[in-house]
């Protein structure tokens, strides 16, 4: 089994139990999205002696806790799994990490990104605009796409600009993913 250096940040018990089926880490919870301030320091701690890495659910609070998260620590690690790959098996279980599959966690945790502010290349919100990911029926849909091709997890419009910077996704690769979109687009 993979030992993972970092320490993986999880929203609860259940993720924890999952991620080690998964891989040999230790994790810390932030039991939901409200992180009190003494969780926020461990966090901080942990991330200046063995970094972090942040692998919440793919939902809202999930959202939540990894920009709090990454705003303490802006050299934080982000894994992430699709809104598919969180679904429970039954349909009384919430979307979360503690569904996917010890495969799509070992992949989500085997292509980790660490946040690059250094990156200078700005995908303009006129070519957001223009590729169909802001003021487009569609745009939701292909901004799902684009965070699932290029493993940047799914934002609305308004971060979608923040996070390609953030990660320091060239407009290469952003292009590539759009060009995959609308190839998988006009075959649907």
């Amino acid at each position: 089994m993979k030992k993972i250096k970092e320490v993986i940040v999880v929203e609860g018990k259940d993720d924890t139990k999952r991620i080690q089926q998964a891989v040999d880490a230790d994790t810390i919870e932030t039991r939901g999205s409200a992180i009190p301030d003494e969780t926020l320091a461990l966090i901080k701690q942990l991330a200046a002696t063995r970094g972090i890495i942040v692998f919440t659910d793919p939902d809202f609070s999930g959202e939540k806790i990894r920009r709090t998260v990454a705003e303490a620590v802006p050299n934080a690690k982000h894994a992430f799994i699709t809104k598919k790959q969180g679904v429970p098996s039954r349909s009384d279980g919430s979307l979360g990490v503690e569904h996917a599959s010890i495969e799509d966690i070992r992949r989500a945790l085997s292509r980790v990104y660490t946040e690059d502010d250094s990156a200078t290349e700005l995908i303009s919100r006129e070519e957001l605009m223009a590729h169909g990911l802001m003021g487009n029926p569609e745009a939701k849909q292909r901004r799902r796409q684009l965070g699932e091709l290029l493993n940047i997890g799914y934002v609305n419009g308004k971060q979608l600009q923040h996070r390609l910077r953030m990660f320091g996704i060239t407009h290469e690769a952003f292009i590539d993913a759009i060009r995959k979109i609308d190839g998988e687009h006009t075959n649907d």
